[in-house]
């Protein structure tokens, strides 16, 4: 029997949305995972940071390192937008939102991290800014409505106790003078105040266009707070490459690309989602100690890392779907 023209038989209406497959197949997965690759990536550099501090304040002070971290990073970020040809203009009516996140992100992010650095240890220090996570679903629920589900908080605070886990060690207290924890609690809070910010200009803004934008705007709020406090020992510095090695580190990875990456990553996963990768920072900042610091690496590491990423697999599970092939 001839199916009848016009019937549903599958055999004569074959399928108008085909299954993917070979090339498009490999595409459609790598965009569900580069966005944890690149979260991850951006994580590392920052956890990087924490070491880089420590090696330029051998030779510098805060507010210099500063200064001329963010002049490197705004030079390097200018070549690479004009490389990839995505300069754009600001609209008047978004300036002041642009000096407001360089307000929080860098300057008081930086005058909170780069001062408490320099009273509390890498650990110490990572562990106060891993609780960014804790405070930006508050912040994301109260100005942008963003749903927080019991499994993301759930998963958040399993991350966390993982996180305190790879600092604490055998033996080891968290003693530290209160005024560095307080400043280093200040760059939390900048940290969370750049994300709520940040929420509002991707809408609008190539990513470039936002990173090159706080460099720029970071680099005028330092110079008078330069000039006014580290100008007379800055001249005396002797400028060889063991000093400008660390800034240049500084400038690029952590200032650079890893605000590319994690504002690619807020437009895909949300802020709540992506911040929960922060806690990634003081497991790969143990990791990276072990292997440049030689310090020991304990089964109580280990198992806070394993913590780590279980709490991150709850948080983000509440986003999967199951997909099916129509």
């Amino acid at each position: 029997m001839v199916p009848e023209v016009g019937g549903s038989n599958p055999l004569i209406h074959p399928r108008s949305d085909p299954i993917p497959q070979g090339w498009d197949l490999f595409v459609m997965k790598w965009n569900n995972i580069r966005p944890y690759l690149e979260i991850s990536l951006a994580m590392l550099f920052w956890s990087a940071s924490f070491i880089w501090y420590k090696e330029a304040y051998l030779f510098l002070g805060p507010i210099t390192l500063i200064f001329f971290r963010m002049i490197v990073s705004a030079i390097f970020l200018l070549g690479l937008a004009a490389v990839s040809k995505q300069l754009e203009r600001i609209k008047r009516k978004d300036i002041k939102y642009f000096f407001l996140l360089a307000f929080v992100e860098p300057l008081l992010y930086f005058l909170g991290e780069s001062h408490g650095m320099m009273l509390v240890s890498p650990t110490v220090g990572s562990v106060i800014i891993s609780t960014i996570p804790l405070f930006t679903p508050m912040a994301a629920l109260l100005i942008y409505k963003e749903r927080v589900s019991l499994l993301k908080l759930t998963g958040i605070s399993i991350s966390f106790t993982g996180v305190i886990i790879v600092v604490i060690g055998k033996g080891f207290q968290l003693i530290a003078p209160m005024e560095g924890i307080a400043l280093m609690f200040l760059a939390v809070l900048a940290a969370v105040g750049h994300s709520v910010i940040i929420v509002a200009l991707i809408k609008r803004y190539r990513t470039m266009t936002i990173i090159l934008a706080q460099s720029t705007l970071g680099v005028l709020y330092f110079l008078p707070i330069f000039i006014f406090t580290e100008l007379t020992e800055a001249r005396q510095i002797q400028w060889n490459w063991e000093v400008i090695e660390p800034i240049l580190k500084l400038a690029i990875f952590p200032s650079s690309l890893s605000f590319i990456l994690y504002i690619r990553t807020v437009k895909s996963l949300g802020i709540t989602r992506s911040n929960v990768f922060i806690n990634f920072i003081p497991v790969f900042t143990a990791i990276m100690a072990y292997f440049i610091l030689h310090e020991e690496m304990t089964p109580g590491k280990i198992t806070g890392i394993l913590i780590v990423l279980t709490g991150l697999l709850v948080a983000q599970s509440k986003g999967y779907k199951r997909q099916t092939l129509k």
